[in-house]
């Protein structure tokens, strides 16, 4: 394999973390809000409000399953 492939390969698994890290970010962030504001109107939603709010960390768990699987690819 050669070096510029390699190197081009390590930029995707990057870009494929690092994106995704993003767009959970900018999610959390609108979803942090609202939440919030649902919790300090109705205490009791905190439980759904809370899960609302991990789910976009799913994305990251993603962008990493596909940055190793490009790097496994290139072996």
């Amino acid at each position: 394999m050669a070096v510029e492939s390699a190197g081009l390969i390590a930029l995707g698994a990057g870009l494929a973390v690092g994106l995704s890290a993003i767009a959970a970010g900018l999610a959390e962030k609108e979803i942090g809000a609202a939440a919030l504001g649902v919790i300090v109107e109705k205490e009791e939603m905190f439980g759904k409000a809370l899960i609302f709010t991990v789910i976009p960390e799913t994305l990251v768990i993603f962008g990493l399953v596909v940055a190793i699987l490009i790097l496994n690819l290139a072996q």
